[in-house]
């Protein structure tokens, strides 16, 4: 039988992105131009095509000012889960800032999407050696799941030795932290979700949900609705490594993704992590 591999979204506009983080102040995100709701509607679209369900960590601060956008996630049978309120990292905060935010961003997303979120995602995958206090603050304030955890190394990001597949992260708790895929080239590891999915061969990406599958266990691959949108804005201030990061390939996303969904079995993270569950008890 086929492994089911989670398949999520990283609901954000163009502007919330880690990369322009040092170049747009976020008193001015309200005046720039939205795309958020029309890209992650075109991402629906793609999701209905292959007839797939996933998960869309979506920011509070996005599900407070379309509310609409997110109901029609839930509607079309996927899952809302929390991406935080305004894409700040974890371990820039406190763990009495960290609780606040936790709850700022779900009873935003509860409230837009009328069902309860039970999962997150730390922006940036920023929950790392640097924060042993934030999966406990997870796991009092209910949450079932994380999916906060890069396995790579990275200059924004990443925390190399964590491990690969599911785990519990607290001895004590049944929250489950789901990393991100990687592929491992001996002892390298290579991240294979957003932008490494679009600037890198897609055979890499296949090569890692094979590794993982063969293991009986379930890939874990991400993206953003920006990246599905080559019309969007320019940043001129950004650096020029975020501005390649960002830029490059956005025409070629949409078509990358159709085959990935049709090569591989795709589903909630929710569901994955139920199974996940099962497995860990």
């Amino acid at each position: 039988m086929p492994v089911l591999n989670g398949m999520s979204v990283d609901v954000e506009d163009w502007f919330q992105v880690g990369a322009f983080e040092k170049v747009i102040d976020k008193a001015d995100w309200d005046s720039l131009q939205p795309r958020v709701e029309a890209n992650t509607d075109a991402v629906l679209a793609l999701f209905a095509e292959r007839d797939t369900k996933a998960t869309f960590f979506t920011l509070g601060w996005v599900a407070h000012r379309y509310p609409a956008l997110i109901r029609r996630i839930v509607n079309a049978g996927h899952e809302v889960a929390s991406h935080g309120w305004d894409h700040q990292r974890v371990f820039t905060m406190t763990p009495e800032f960290f609780r606040a935010d936790l709850v700022r961003a779900r009873t935003a997303i509860e409230d837009a999407a009328g069902a309860k979120v039970t999962g997150y995602r730390a922006p940036s995958f920023s929950i790392d050696q640097r924060t042993p206090w934030a999966h406990v603050e997870l796991a009092e304030a209910g949450y079932a799941y994380s999916s906060s955890v890069a396995p790579v190394k990275h200059d924004h990001y990443g925390w190399l030795d964590a491990p690969r597949y599911g785990f519990k992260p607290l001895a004590d708790s049944a929250l489950i932290e789901v990393p991100v895929t990687v592929a491992k080239f001996g002892e390298r590891k290579l991240a294979t979700g957003g932008g490494f999915f679009r600037l890198l061969p897609a055979a890499i990406t296949d090569l890692a949900v094979r590794q993982v599958n063969r293991e009986d266990r379930p890939a874990m691959f991400y993206f953003h609705p920006w990246e599905i949108d080559p019309s969007q804005p320019r940043v001129d201030a950004a650096p020029m490594r975020s501005k390649i990061r960002h830029y490059s390939r956005l025409g070629a996303m949409a078509g990358k993704l159709r085959g990935l969904l049709g090569r591989h079995d795709w589903g909630r993270v929710d569901t994955v992590v139920a199974r996940e569950a099962a497995r860990l008890a």
